[in-house]
């Protein structure tokens, strides 16, 4: 038997909406918490308190708390590596969010899952490594290779929701989920598919990944008052990025699709602008960053006035977030620049890496239902060079028609997501 899959590429492109939203952090398990506590600010970073195979000089982190909110039997979880547990436990909250459940089979084939991870299964890589270099072990786990490689997240889920259409991984450190949310909406605009899955997840705290951190000096000093309180975006004392881990879903489909089932619609993807730096492997590009910007505003037809609140990528490192200040000038105009909304929530969530595009996203969706601008926490010494209104310590109350978030990663890729709050 011939078995033939028909791809519907449709010459109007469709409109894409957001109807569930899941996600897993330091600040709690589930979509809600992770907005209620950037709406007060409030810190999810604790001490570092996990046995590692050698001593690491890591004073904080944003840990997810143990035991994981997942549904796998013991099979699946000495598997999968434990990023891949909270990819399922994001994408299982999206899922059951959004209503889609006990679909057609007929219709599965035009479901798809879109993932983004920097590192993929670190725990595994650490884990066959002190079996053998410091237990001294002859052989590793039997499905270690299914624990390290990079598409274990988005298998599990394809397993678990038997979603049979394109099913990709993407790693592009710091905008891994931030690229896999903008080609899954791709890839329903333009008739590929219905509805997807997008997201993405992080889980490195382990003693080499801790280490090769460490010799980057990226890291945040602790704060000697509050640990809570270590990572300061667009402080004048901004000392770097808290690690963090975790991860964060997001249920997309056709309007059309969410209109025929009469599905909750929480806001709509508008843009997508994606590009690169190509000028250095670390050091980002003002000009790079604008450029994402204005893609995506140039896919929404959107004039940059009427973008009211950006989350930006904010990982509080000195040139990071001079960086990302020039590129909102160079976009929206020194004035302009100056009305917006801007924070950085990476404050009280650490920075989750291949997740932190997709956790910023769900945040920033919440935001524009809620009508608050998050503010950025642990911000009490603005920088002359960050002149921007990154409403320090406090949220704002404000309509939010259009907001945008952003990810820029090492390497040089650059991702910039539009969305809008009504869908009519």
């Amino acid at each position: 038997m011939i078995l033939q899959n028909k791809v519907s590429v449709d010459s109007q492109p469709n409109r894409v909406v957001i109807t569930g939203l899941g996600a897993v952090s330091c600040l709690g398990v589930g979509a809600a918490i992770q907005f209620q506590k950037a709406a007060t600010c409030t810190s999810g970073i604790t001490s570092l308190n996990k046995a590692l195979a050698i001593p690491v000089d890591l004073a904080c982190a944003g840990l997810v708390a143990n035991p994981l909110p997942i549904q796998l039997d013991a099979s699946s979880q000495g598997m999968f590596d434990r990023v891949a547990q909270l990819s399922w436990s994001a994408a299982r909250e999206a899922l059951e969010h959004s209503g889609l459940k006990d679909l057609p089979e007929k219709t599965l084939d035009r479901c798809g899952i879109f993932w983004g991870t920097g590192f993929g299964g670190a725990n595994t890589v650490e884990s066959a490594f002190e079996d053998i270099f410091i237990k001294q072990k002859e052989r590793v786990r039997p499905f270690t290779v299914i624990g390290v490689m990079a598409n274990g997240s988005a298998a599990l889920i394809s397993l678990k929701t038997g979603f049979k259409g394109p099913s990709m991984t993407y790693a592009t450190a710091c905008a891994s989920s931030a690229h896999a949310i903008g080609e899954a909406y791709r890839s329903i605009k333009h008739g590929y598919c219905d509805r997807a899955i997008a997201g993405g997840a992080e889980s490195l705290f382990t003693a080499a990944s801790i280490k090769s951190w460490e010799a980057l000096k990226t890291l945040a000093t602790p704060d000697l008052e509050n640990i809570a309180n270590s990572c300061k975006p667009f402080s004048k004392n901004r000392s770097g990025f808290v690690l963090g881990e975790g991860a964060a879903a997001i249920m997309l489909e056709s309007w059309s699709s969410a209109k025929e089932r009469g599905a909750i619609i929480l806001g709509e993807i508008i843009g997508y602008g994606t590009c690169s730096d190509s000028s250095h492997i670390t050091k980002p590009d003002p000009l790079g960053q604008a450029k994402a910007m204005q893609q995506s505003l140039e896919e929404a037809r959107l004039n940059s006035a009427e973008v009211v609140y950006i989350n930006a990528h904010g990982t509080a490192t000195q040139v990071g977030d001079i960086a990302e200040t020039i590129a909102l000038k160079k976009i929206f105009g020194d004035e302009g620049a100056k009305r917006l909304s801007i924070s950085s929530t990476k404050a009280i969530h650490g920075h989750t890496l291949g997740a932190a595009g997709a956790l910023e996203l769900l945040i920033t969706i919440q935001a524009m239902q809620k009508g608050i601008a998050p503010g950025t926490a642990f911000l009490e010494i603005p920088d002359p060079d960050c002149d921007l209104n990154f409403l320090p310590l406090r949220s704002a109350e404000i309509p939010i028609p259009y907001a945008m978030s952003n990810s820029f990663a090492f390497g040089g890729s650059n991702v910039s997501l539009l969305l809008a709050r009504d869908v009519n």
